[in-house]
Parts: structure tokens; C-alpha cells; sequence
């Protein structure tokens, strides 16, 4: 049988491990509901831009636009989104499963890895990933200028010819419960599969491509902006979700460790009690 006073340290031990967990389930949840609500403000702006230039992309020459210009595929830019710490289940697991799963198919010596989160940094620099850049320790601050930074880096590398194709894998968020692992083209943009232009007519000024040269590496910033969005809500739910079941985990081995204790200190008293019998027993003999 257990000791009593282990058993009293671990009930005292697991019950604020409990406490620590319920807290940081309510910190994640109102995180959570921060990037709600951000998402919410920036998505408006990101599909009407994306409709603009879906109007206008179709009637203009890729040959005049870099950044739609498709290429014979040599190598491919993967940016890989993850958070800076853990606690949040297989929330940054799942992303690093599918990168490898991708550089496996593709050739660990064709992909270029943009690391966003320091979990993802971490992972692939110590097995010796071709890593083109890290970010890391924007999170807590974290602006539309440090999705502009991150964006500048992978367009840059894309102008550069450093690689033909840029995608990006990160968990959307659906609901509180639920996240969704994504991997999106970004470059070369494409949006003419959605669209009929037939339906539009517009004169632009100062001209088409003018309009959509500069619309594109803005509407490239703003969908990184959105991206870290969606995974900063899908870390802070998976976190929360995370978090409630290590609290309910806490509560079912306190209420175990409390009958173990129940049951170890009844059969101390019975054991004291027989002492005591027999020790007056032989008392009177």
C-alpha cells in the first residue's frame, strides 16, 4: 500500500498542475478570440482584392507580370507555418509531418524552406533542411508589417529565380475544436479558374497592368497576413482544446489518487486498531 504522505504530495502536486492548466486554457481562449476577430476584419478586404485582380488578371499578359509567369518547375519555395511554443497538441506536428511528406515527394535539395514559427525553425535547421529564412518571436506582436517582411522574402526569392513555385502549409481555422491542414500555391498567382470575365467591363486608369502590378504583391501580403491569422486562431484553439483535456486528465487522477488515499489511510486505522487489540489482549493475559 501506498505511503500516506506520498499520496498526499502527488493529490497537491496534480491539483496544481490542474490549476496551471485551467488558467492557460483561459488565457488560449481569449487569444483565440483576439484573432477571431482580426480575421474577421482583414477577410472583406482580401476577397475584394483578390476579385480586382481576378477581373482584370485574364485580359493581361503573364509575360508582363513576374509574379504570374509559370515556369518549368526546378524549385520549389515551401513555407512552413508553426507556432514558437508547444502545449498545443499535434498542432505544429501535423504541419511538419505533411513538410517533410512534401520535400520527401519533391527532393530534399529542390525545396527552399521559409520557416515561420520557431518549432518549424528548430526542427528543419537541426537536420540540415535547406532553410532560405527563419522568423520566429513575432507572435506576441504580431502586425500586418511583419507579414509584409515575410512576404518580401519569399517574392524576392521568386523574382530572383531562386525558386519557381512558392507554397505554403498551415492550419486553417474552421472552429473552436475543429482546424484544417492546408497547403496553398501562392506564386505564381492564379486566379483565373474562378472567374468568366465576359461578365465585366471596366476602363482602368492608369491602365491594367498597371493596376495589377501593384495590386498583386499587396494582395500576396495581405493573404500572409491572413494565413497567420488562421493559424494563430488554429494554435490557440488547439492549445485551449489542449489544455481542457489536461484538466480533465488532472481531475480523473486526483479523483483516483484520493481513493487510493481513502483506501491506504482505512487500512492504517485497521491496522492501528488491531494493534491496539491485540495490546490490550495481552494486557489481560
Amino acid at each position: 500500500m501506498a505511503n500516506l504522505k506520498n499520496l498526499s504530495e502527488r493529490i497537491k502536486s496534480v491539483t496544481s498542475i490542474q490549476q496551471v492548466t485551467k488558467a492557460m486554457k483561459m488565457v488560449a481562449a481569449a487569444k483565440v478570440k483576439k484573432a477571431q476577430e482580426k480575421m474577421e476584419i482583414s477577410r472583406p478586404y482580401s476577397l475584394n482584392t483578390q476579385e480586382l485582380i481576378c477581373r482584370i488578371l485574364p485580359q493581361v499578359s503573364s509575360s508582363d507580370i513576374s509574379l504570374v509567369e509559370k515556369r518549368e518547375v526546378q524549385n520549389i519555395g515551401l513555407i512552413v507555418i508553426t507556432s514558437d511554443r508547444g502545449f498545443a497538441g499535434s498542432f505544429n506536428s501535423s504541419v511538419i509531418r505533411l513538410a517533410e511528406k512534401e520535400i520527401s515527394r519533391l527532393g530534399k535539395d529542390k525545396v527552399k524552406l521559409f520557416c515561420l514559427g520557431k518549432k518549424s525553425s528548430e526542427y528543419f535547421s537541426k537536420r540540415n533542411f535547406n532553410v532560405q529564412e527563419k522568423f520566429f518571436d513575432f507572435w506576441r506582436d504580431m502586425s500586418f508589417q511583419t507579414a509584409s517582411e515575410i512576404s518580401e522574402s519569399f517574392i524576392n526569392a521568386f523574382e530572383s529565380n531562386e525558386v519557381d513555385e512558392v507554397h505554403v502549409i498551415y492550419n486553417r481555422f474552421k472552429t473552436l475544436s475543429s482546424q484544417e491542414l492546408v497547403m496553398e500555391k501562392v506564386l505564381p498567382v492564379d486566379f483565373t479558374l474562378n472567374y468568366n470575365i465576359k461578365n465585366y467591363n471596366y476602363d482602368y486608369e492608369p491602365g491594367q497592368k498597371q493596376i495589377v502590378s501593384m495590386l498583386i504583391p499587396k494582395h500576396i501580403k495581405v493573404q500572409m497576413w491572413q494565413q497567420l491569422l488562421e493559424s494563430y486562431s488554429s494554435e490557440e484553439a488547439a492549445r485551449m482544446i489542449a489544455m481542457d483535456n489536461a484538466t480533465e486528465n488532472a481531475k480523473e487522477i486526483i479523483k483516483d489518487l484520493k481513493l487510493e488515499f481513502n483506501k491506504a489511510r482505512q487500512a492504517a486505522i485497521t491496522t492501528e486498531m488491531l494493534e491496539i487489540v491485540g495490546g490490550a489482549e495481552a494486557l489481560v493475559d
